[in-house]
């Protein structure tokens, strides 16, 4: 990234980050956890309309950065690799895919 790219999304980083957590306070525990991926495209579709690519660029760094220490977290806490945890996160995406069919 260049000088002006990295000042024009860090402007607005806060609020994308506010939405963000607002997003997962939303989703988290939702029941039935098929809803999630709905709520998700709500947020991004209103990100998108308030400030475009740069705003969804933004979006996708904050949850990335979040999963990435939250996946940290599990993986000191259970006594688990990191690669063992995403392994176990790839298994349960591919048993619900496999549900689906």
């Amino acid at each position: 990234m260049d000088r002006d790219e990295d000042v024009r999304l860090a402007r607005i980083t806060p609020e994308i980050s506010q939405r963000t957590m607002a997003l997962l306070r939303s989703l988290v525990g939702l029941e039935p956890p098929e809803r999630v991926p709905e709520g998700a495209i709500a947020v991004a579709d209103e990100v998108f309309a308030a400030y475009g690519t740069d705003g969804l660029r933004v979006l996708v760094m904050t949850l990335a950065s979040w999963a990435t220490a939250q996946i940290e977290n599990v993986a000191e806490l259970s006594g688990r690799g990191h690669e063992a945890v995403l392994d176990s996160m790839e298994l349960a995406c591919l048993e619900a895919s496999n549900q689906e069919e």
